[in-house]
Formats: structure tokens, sequence, C-alpha cells
């Protein structure tokens, strides 16, 4: 897709956001069930249905997806979805693109061993190599436009509310 494309597609949603605000509150839902054995939870994926549970560190036995990994991923799809776009739209020809995600957790938190370590990931860190001719002060403002748009790397900044309710 190139720039103009793009923009002609976002124009319109752009134009309506802005005369009705309201109408840019994107609902997203997600769901899962506790259909299989063990200490897992099966996620309705894009692709399929994908059963998460215990990371080998925590007592998983490393069949099943680790939510720590998914949620790099989800970290990746957004950045990569971002950085794509705003490459787009600044005309960039970026060449071939890798992203990596890492970060860490220590499971002394997740296990209730030490309540002064927190839980959760820690430095939380997205690479990208690329190999097409793109000036180092491109890709800085890249960098920082695709941090600053990207929905799930905005949205670890505050953390998610988790609520537990009776169904009717």
């Amino acid at each position: 897709m190139d720039s103009s494309t793009l923009r002609s597609l976002q124009a319109p949603l752009k134009e309506r956001y802005r005369s009705d605000p309201a109408a840019a509150r994107t609902p997203l839902t997600a769901s899962a069930d506790f259909a299989e054995a063990g200490v897992t939870c099966t996620v309705a994926g894009f692709a399929g249905p994908v059963r998460a549970g215990l990371h080998p560190a925590t007592g998983g036995d490393g069949q099943d997806a680790c939510s720590g990994d998914l949620l790099l991923q989800a970290v990746l799809a957004c950045a990569g979805a971002t950085m794509r776009s705003v490459a787009t739209a600044m005309e960039l020809d970026l060449g071939e693109v890798r992203l990596q995600a890492s970060a860490s957790f220590d499971a002394r938190g997740t296990l209730g061993i030490d309540r002064g370590v927190p839980v959760g990931i820690s430095g939380l860190e997205v690479d990208v190599e690329v190999t097409g001719e793109v000036d180092d002060g491109t890709l800085d403002r890249l960098a920082r436009a695709t941090e600053r748009y990207c929905v799930v790397g905005q949205s670890l900044r505050e953390p998610p509310r988790v609520q537990i309710r009776r169904r009717a």
C-alpha cells in the first residue's frame, strides 16, 4: 500500500472522528474458557484456540503458551503494524524488516515468594532491524511515532483492571 491509498482510507475516518469524537470509541473483546484440563486457559485466537498455561519457571511443563510470550507477541503485532503504517505515511522504504521483543519477569513475584518483588514483565524492549537506506534521524522519528501510536504499548503504561463477577 502506498501513502496516498492509506491516506484515502483513513481520511473519512479521521473526519468522522473529528466531527463525532464518540464514534472513535472502538470496543475490543476477547474470550477464553477453562475447557482444557490442568492449570490452563484456552483463548479464542485469531488463528484458532490458544491454550495458555504456566511458564516452566512457575511450574508449567512448557507445552502451553506462556501469557508473557503472548503479551510480547501482541506488542510486536501492534508495534509492527503501527510502524508499517507510519512508514507508509512517511513514504519510507524500510527494505526487509525484522522485529524482536524481549523482557523478563521475576518468578518470585508471581509465585508469592517475596511480596517486595513486582509481578509482571520488566525491561520490555522492541528491536527493529531494517535493510533500507533510511537515515538515523528519520529512523528516530519513526521509532518515536511508533511508540506514541502503538495501542498495546501505550496500554501497558496503565495496568488493566480485572473484575470477577458471578454470571447470572
